[in-house]
């Protein structure tokens, strides 16, 4: 799996004269024509980041290179992706993700297989930086980018974020054309509407495209959309 921070990305992208990025994903960037306001609090941001520590070094801890687990909260909902070798084993990481300190739900998504290959998972962080570029140009105001986080799995591509349908949908469909990604899986949580005065990228503030591979020049084929059910609140 590879994910990247699409704050982070957005900001070089969109402001490539600055010498560094960090102080715009601190503070937040205004008046370049949009404003970036994750709609998670602070405290559920910080929350997510230690929950995927935690998760993290549980499954390490007790698994090491036997397994290739990668752990991605939203909300505190926490998706795992990767490689287990056995269905033992991935009853087992699942039960350390659930027993992880606030967390509301699991969703796993792991598979029975080998470990991935330091080629594999050159691709997939590849490939997420072509999705994140195509959330930002291919926008056009239906969705706000900063909103959505992309996980990539051997081209199977997982969606979170805090959004509406009409949004959800949107996103999928600009990630589902993205030439290599072979499924969209939205893991959204749904809300009734956007909050009033938030900005999304304005149009003209498009990035330049991903640097492109010889097999991008070819039309994409078809690819399937996934919904998950909503995954149920953690009862310790």
């Amino acid at each position: 799996m590879q994910r990247l921070s699409f704050t982070v990305l957005l900001a070089c992208l969109l402001v490539p004269a600055l010498q560094g990025c960090f102080p715009l994903v601190a503070t937040g960037m205004v008046g370049t024509g949009f404003v970036i306001a994750d709609r998670r609090t602070s405290g559920a941001q910080l929350e997510d980041e230690g929950i995927e520590l935690r998760a993290s070094h549980a499954i390490g801890d007790k698994y090491g290179d036997k397994v290739h687990v990668d752990t991605t909260s939203f909300n505190r909902n926490l998706l795992l992706t990767g490689e287990v070798p056995d269905e033992a084993t991935r009853k087992g990481v699942e039960a350390l993700a659930r027993a992880t300190a606030n967390v509301r739900s699991v969703i796993d998504e792991t598979t029975i297989a080998g470990n991935s290959t330091f080629s594999q998972r050159s691709t997939d962080s590849y490939l997420s930086t072509k999705v994140h570029t195509r959330l930002v140009s291919d926008a056009d105001g239906r969705y706000s980018p900063i909103q959505i986080s992309v996980t990539t799995e051997d081209g199977v591509v997982y969606l979170m974020g805090l959004v509406t349908h009409a949004e959800g949908d949107a996103a999928a469909s600009v990630v589902s054309t993205t030439s290599g990604v072979r499924r969209v899986v939205k893991v959204f949580e749904y809300i009734q509407k956007a909050p009033e005065g938030e900005k999304v990228v304005a149009q003209q503030e498009k990035p330049a495209p991903a640097p492109s591979k010889p097999e991008d020049t070819q039309p994409a084929a078809p690819q399937t959309e996934e919904t998950l059910p909503p995954a149920q609140p953690v009862r310790m």
